[in-house]
């Protein structure tokens, strides 16, 4: 729970900068703020491109999980290898995640 009020002023130019900063993560200004605060630095939002990309991998999870559903209730499908292919797709997910939307912890040292 927060309750503590901060407030401060900054420059025409400051102000204008931060501005920038937010609009290019596409984050709460509050929570650039505390990202800060905990020495993670956010990232830019991601392109249409990461959109893209995830549309389509969340599509391949989707139908590989319902392959996997039907291969369970019939019986007949190699589910180690149905494992493993769910398995690379989680693996997908996490890198993009990284790569994409996770921030970086700061290198600052004044921690």
């Amino acid at each position: 729970m927060r309750r503590i009020k901060k407030q401060f002023w900054l420059s025409e130019k400051e102000n204008a900068e931060f501005m920038k900063k937010v609009e290019l993560c596409g984050l709460p200004q509050s929570t650039v703020i505390r990202m800060l605060i905990k020495g993670y630095e956010p990232r830019e939002k991601p392109d249409k491109e990461f959109y893209d990309s995830m549309r389509r991998f969340y599509a391949m999870s989707n139908n590989l999980n319902q392959v996997a559903v039907k291969a369970n209730s019939l019986g007949f499908v190699d589910t180690r290898l149905l494992k493993e292919q769910i398995d690379k797709l989680n693996k997908l997910q996490f890198e993009i995640e990284k790569k994409y939307l996770r921030p970086e912890k700061s290198s600052l040292l004044w921690k």
